[in-house]
């Protein structure tokens, strides 16, 4: 029963590393660079018995000739050749559990993803109310953005020059 639990946990690991990255993907199957985050980031690479260019040699093996990617089955292969690799020691089977349990139960992680800081440094530099110059037209009062309107010189057909101080007053004139 238990064996079947870390199955099941290893193919849900599989399916979230495989849609990891890629928003055409299914979770059916995994290319290279997604079965490299899951031996670095579940530490099947230790640097020692088990490099990125051994992951990568297995993931040449086990692939079909043409494809880019494996399935479910290919990296169950694809384990089980590490798992020979870094647990020297023991059976294939033994092996195999070993490796399932750092891999089982994994998600991918998000390293290196900024996050937005409010420090007072930062704060003056965000504040549209400080702007200045062409920067201010950007923004209302509020400091809600205008959208085009704040970037694009949005052209008025009313047939006066752009700063013409008697915009308007011609019909007046004319009519008298």
């Amino acid at each position: 029963m238990a064996e079947n639990d870390d199955l099941a946990s290893l193919e849900e690991s599989f399916k979230k590393f495989a849609i990891y990255g890629d928003t055409k993907a299914t979770g059916q199957e995994m290319n290279g660079k997604n079965w490299a985050k899951v031996c670095k980031e579940c530490k099947v690479i230790d640097g020692k018995t088990i490099t990125s260019t051994d992951v990568d040699i297995v993931f040449s093996k086990v692939k079909a000739k043409t494809a880019r990617v494996i399935n479910y089955e290919e990296f169950k292969k694809a384990l089980e050749e590490l798992a020979a690799k870094k647990y020297k020691g023991k059976s294939k089977e033994e092996a195999f559990e070993a490796i399932s349990q750092l891999i089982a139960g994994k998600e991918p992680t998000n390293v290196g993803v900024t996050k937005a800081t409010s420090a007072k440094t930062v704060e003056r530099l965000t504040d549209p109310s400080k702007y200045t110059g062409s920067h201010k037209e950007r923004f209302d009062e509020t400091g809600k953005g205008r959208g085009k309107s704040g970037r694009e010189t949005m052209v008025e057909n009313t047939g006066y020059v752009g700063a013409y101080k008697n915009a308007g007053t011609y019909d007046a004139k004319v009519k008298k």
